[in-house]
């Protein structure tokens, strides 16, 4: 951890005396540490305690004191390496959620490009309201790392989930993240995500639910290891905030073959998270088909086999994961497709299970791979589905 910079927010919370303790953790580790409180916050914690630890100016207001000079978030927020709020109160939570910039800490948040840590701490009853479980998976769905709560006795005389995470469980995470951040330096992946768009005239295509949402967040998880990613993506909403991604749009099945077998042959690892068309029309209409008739018929022919195509090419070295969504056989059928596809590692899902599938912001899959090995996972919201998919994928390629 040393020589990291580091921004510690500080919420109104009884928990905010444990800061200081995690202020002095950090510096001791090395860190350059700058404190944000929010005003409730110095109801509990004094910042000359905190500037004292932190050998910094603790912050609090965007105005500096009697010099008419300003606290600048933007600057704040592109200097650190990890912004961590701790403890982070229900109030900012449902602050960040909303975008509201309110005070100096969330307008850095705002400004952060960094990633974004929170150990919440509030009374039981709190932490499983449905607002603020709500809150809480919105937060991992931007990709944030949320260091839960853990069970013990509460300011309030209870006894439960609520207390933020103890300092030097925080420091360990933090540990843990730096030692991992860059795993992946020097290497190559390419992800493909997304639906594909096979035209029939110059209206109307053949395509599918895909949002791209599993495809994009493994993409970023992979980034932040450090590694440079090639995105090749269908048609899609989804933004891509990470400089190690880049994303390449495609529309057609031919589109996305070409650009992968381009890439390909320069990369460690590949994930094919798209859902690629299996067929298109075998003729595009250059103009609107009108509707004229009572029926139509197209005639379909496949598309190129993306993962086939690959799998003939792969050389030694190189790991491949792909996906199986299914509705019957699911075992079977992915574990087919795993060896006729030569994939390493292959990721089912099936849409008999709630929650699953195109269009959500949750999964629940299971691993296998060529060892004959499978791991199930329950359902979860895809930024956690992707943390274990790379995670597996570690674990596999450092064996």
């Amino acid at each position: 951890m040393r020589g990291k910079k580091i921004i510690l927010g500080i919420c109104g919370s009884i928990a905010a005396y444990k800061a200081a303790l995690l202020t002095r953790l950090l510096v001791k580790a090395g860190a350059e540490v700058k404190v944000l409180m929010t005003p409730a916050a110095k109801e509990f914690i004094t910042p000359l305690t905190l500037a004292t630890l932190s050998k910094n100016p603790v912050l609090s207001e965007f105005v500096k004191d009697r010099t008419g000079q300003w606290n600048n978030h933007v600057a704040l927020g592109l200097w650190a390496d990890v912004m961590i709020i701790a403890p982070c109160s229900a109030n900012t939570m449902a602050s960040m959620v909303q975008g509201s910039c309110n005070n100096l800490l969330t307008a850095v948040y705002l400004s952060a490009r960094c990633p974004v840590m929170l150990a919440p701490a509030m009374d039981l009853d709190m932490y499983t309201h449905p607002s603020t479980t709500r809150n809480l998976e919105v937060l991992k769905s931007y990709g944030h790392h949320i260091i839960d709560a853990e069970f013990g006795e509460l300011a309030s005389g209870l006894t439960g989930t609520g207390r933020m995470a103890e300092p030097e469980h925080i420091l360990e995470y933090i540990n843990n993240f730096f030692q991992h951040q860059n795993i992946l330096e020097g290497k190559n992946v390419l992800v493909t995500a997304g639906p594909t768009q096979e035209a029939i005239d110059p209206v109307r295509f053949i395509g599918n639910h895909s949002s791209g949402k599993m495809g994009y967040a493994i993409a970023e998880k992979i980034a932040q290891l450090g590694a440079k990613v090639n995105l090749v993506s269908g048609p899609s909403h989804l933004k891509i905030h990470h400089p190690n991604v880049r994303l390449v749009k495609i529309t057609s099945a031919q589109e996305m073959y070409d650009h992968s077998m381009e890439i390909f042959p320069d990369t460690e690892i590949t994930v094919l998270a798209a859902a690629v068309a299996d067929y298109k029309p075998k003729h595009r209409s250059d103009q609107k088909l009108k509707k004229e008739k009572a029926s139509i018929d197209i005639e379909l022919v496949k598309t190129q086999d993306i993962a086939l195509s690959l799998g003939k090419i792969k050389k030694s070295g190189q790991f491949t994961v792909g996906f199986a969504l299914e509705t019957e056989n699911e075992f079977k059928n992915a574990l087919d497709k795993l060896k006729n596809k030569n994939f390493d590692m292959i990721v089912l899902n099936s849409l008999n299970d709630e929650g699953a599938g195109f269009g959500v912001d949750t999964n629940k899959i299971t691993i296998l791979d060529k060892h004959n090995n499978s791991q199930q996972f329950e359902l979860k919201n895809k930024q956690e589905v992707a943390d274990d998919i790379v995670n597996t994928i570690l674990s596999k390629i450092n064996a």
